[in-house]
């Protein structure tokens, strides 16, 4: 069986194979990984792209970095070149000379082999790129610095191979850090999960480990416990915290026959749940699963940066050659000189920055979302989010809740609406007619204590009649009080008569065969709708519904929430023409749906957002996933979209730009004016870009969703 820590923990075996000293294990946490040496071999070479960062463990490049420091040192210490340079004068003695090239090859071999592994899997792989820059930069120097200890004449290069590879290490340990920050999220939703749970055997319970349940077994979840599995309330009341998957903090009443998910926080009573999913099949993996998916999926602003990073390893290439040939042209008497701008070119160029430009910007974001309770299945769909002009929401279950309820209480002077819902209430709560279900659940909801009632009947297709503390209380359409003969108020055969040209459902309430009022219902609106068009509106975004529904339900639920364009009486074949019409124009249209119909409209829109509570058809089909049934995380959806691009274009200017001057800086094109960059000096501002992109992307934490 697998786990849902087996989900999460799969991805970290790259880590293992780059460096099998490092142990990922994380207390109280299972790591069911299994190691495949095929993979870690495969792993071990896979570091064409940031995206293989994940493997990355930053605690090794931590550990890298300060004992290549240490070595550093000295090196620096004792390296005459430096000290001529900088016109000092260090210890001597004798054999002191030999001790910078000691430590330099200590260092290649220690800090510097990581980045020539990595080279060798991009070139193996035909994508050489930033791996491959470093690595020519390191071998040239400390090729260059052999000869020169061994007898060449020139300057050695052993403090800078030093400080080239302590800085590279420095940078790609914050690198790694900031990437593996991001990643960690999935990490954090493996350890919401149990390590055991309560199952009940007869009339005890055992204690036993999560991963052994099964699909019908019953577990006690105990007041402040984490819910184990997917499942249903077979007993108890109690109210639950799931926002791990809606992103509402608002705990959730549950009582018989409530669905609970796995991962959420019970509250203060205590519940026996039925086991409905396990391991992959809970909502919590589901989660994972599109998280991850997100991850390694590209965004178009990716896939540009991909192209720039691989370009830039040949314009390098060809940039170093370039200097080299030109400078060995106009000093060919000093090759120290000439090494040293070759150097310092393929150093500056390394595209760290420009790597990490997206891939970041892109972990945070999706990892940010499914905090919020937005899920983002593929990159492309959060991206194009940001242009969307026209969201088209259909409208059951997703305006809607789905379901009947009351809407309208109209009452004569005989009555007050509390009085009127007590009464058919009462009436009603023996009946299992979905009317007569939401006219018993609305008085619950407004605290209206429901009597008893007695000679209950059931008016077969028109309503239904009991005994209420001695008076006969008749809940049925119009159709029985004429029959009856009864006469009704004019105001109540207006309201009647305009609420069902709305599409809603008329009932009337007869106590006696005197009429004391009427009561409408619908399908109810969701509470949070009226807002969620109102922010797509104050973002000038266009707002349509679609619906099977009459165009006078359609009109009606529109005309509660200000929405303007109705597609009403739409077949379900028909839900993907209604998008292509929008689209025709050349607007962008972002499809808002849950049913098994709409999926054909998610697929067709240019940006397909499913409603987490609606089918797994529905989810499928779309790009980004709301995990609630809330339709006011669209907007949120909106909010993040522009937000991450925005960031991923500034790390892309930014890391272009440093390219564009540095290389030729780096090459020696200002040296007439006595501007000149040494090799550390590229190394250093190499690290510099790379560090104020992860800055700039780490920033995109503190953009604050509406919700």
């Amino acid at each position: 069986m697998m786990t849902n820590h087996d989900i999460v923990r799969a991805d970290s075996t790259t880590d293992a194979a780059e460096h099998p000293e490092h142990d990922h294990t994380h207390a109280g946490q299972h790591d069911h990984v299994v190691h495949d040496p095929s993979e870690r071999d495969r792993a071990e070479h896979d570091h064409a792209s940031h995206e293989g960062h994940a493997g990355h463990d930053p605690a090794v490049f931590k550990r890298k970095f300060w004992l290549s420091l240490a070595l550093t040192i000295p090196t620096l210490v004792f390296s005459t070149g430096l000290q001529d340079i900088l016109g000092l004068g260090g210890p001597r003695f004798a054999g002191s000379q030999y001790i910078p090239a000691v430590f330099g090859v200590a260092l290649f071999l220690y800090g510097g082999l990581v980045f020539l592994r990595s080279a060798v899997g991009e070139l193996r792989s035909r994508q050489p790129g930033m791996m491959t820059l470093i690595s020519l930069a390191i071998v040239v120097a400390l090729g260059y610095s052999l000869a020169v200890t061994l007898g060449l004449p020139g300057m050695d290069f052993w403090w800078e191979l030093s400080t080239l590879i302590t800085i590279m290490l420095l940078g790609h340990w914050i690198e790694m850090s900031a990437v593996m920050g991001a990643q960690d999220a999935l990490g954090e939703l493996a350890k919401l999960l149990p390590d055991e749970a309560e199952l009940v055997h007869g009339d005890h319970t055992t204690t036993v480990p999560v991963e052994t349940l099964a699909v019908g077994d019953r577990v006690i979840v105990r007041p402040g416990a984490t819910i184990p599995s997917d499942g249903d309330v077979v007993d108890g009341e109690s109210d639950v915290n799931e926002s791990l998957l809606t992103g509402e903090s608002t705990p959730v009443d549950k009582a018989t026959g409530a669905r609970v998910i796995a991962g959420s926080v019970n509250g203060s009573g205590a519940l026996t749940v039925r086991v409905g999913s396990v391991g992959a099949d809970t909502a919590l993996a589901g989660i994972m699963r599109l998280v991850a998916d997100a991850q390694a999926s590209k965004s178009g602003a990716q896939v540009l940066a991909d192209r720039a990073a691989a370009l830039l390893f040949y314009v390098a290439l060809g940039a170093a050659i370039v200097t080299l040939v030109i400078w060995s042209i106009l000093r060919p008497d000093d090759p120290g000189f000439v090494l040293e701008r070759v150097v310092s070119v393929l150093v500056i160029a390394c595209p760290h920055a420009l790597g990490l430009a997206i891939p970041l910007v892109s972990l945070i974001a999706t990892t940010k979302g499914a905090r919020a309770g937005i899920l983002v299945k593929n990159k492309l769909a959060l991206e194009d989010a940001r242009q969307l002009d026209v969201v088209l929401f259909d409208k059951t279950g997703t305006l809607t809740e789905g379901r009947q309820g009351v809407v309208d209480v109209v009452t004569t002077a005989a009555a007050t609406p509390e009085e009127l819902l007590r009464l058919a209430a009462s009436v009603e709560a023996k009946s299992e007619h979905p009317i007569a279900r939401a006219i018993v659940a609305h008085a619950t909801e407004s605290g209206i204590r429901v009597p008893r009632s007695t000679k209950f009947r059931a008016l077969a297709g028109r309503g239904a009649e009991a005994t209420v503390a001695g008076r006969v209380v008749t809940v049925a359409s119009q159709r029985v009080a004429i029959e009856r003969g009864i006469i009704l108020e004019p105001d109540l055969v207006l309201g009647g008569r305009e609420r069902g040209a709305q599409g809603k459902t008329v009932v009337f309430v007869l106590v006696d065969n005197v009429a004391f009022g009427l009561i409408a219902l619908a399908d109810v609106i969701r509470p949070e709708s009226a807002e969620a068009v109102s922010r797509l509106k104050r973002r000038g975004v266009r707002v349509a519904m679609l619906t099977g529904d009459s165009r006078e339900v359609g009109n009606w639920v529109a005309a509660e929430l200000g929405i303007d364009e109705v597609f009403a009486e739409v077949l379900p074949g028909q839900k993907a023409d209604v998008v292509a019409t929008l689209k025709r124009d050349g607007a962008k249209v972002g499809m808002v749906g849950d049913g098994v119909n709409d999926a054909p409209a998610l697929t067709g829109a240019d940006v397909g957002i499913a409603i987490g509570a609606g089918t797994d058809v529905a989810i499928e089909s779309a790009g980004i996933v709301l995990a609630s049934s809330d339709p006011r995380g669209v907007a949120d959806i909106l909010a993040l979209s522009q937000a991450t691009y925005r960031k991923e274009l500034q790390n892309l200017w930014w890391a272009a730009g440093y390219n564009v001057l540095g290389i030729p800086l780096a090459a020696g094109a200002l040296f007439g004016v006595g501007v000149l960059l040494a090799p550390a000096l590229a190394a250093v501002f190499m690290s510099a870009s790379t560090i104020v992109v992860a800055i700039n992307a780490q920033l995109l934490r503190r953009v604050r969703l509406a919700r």
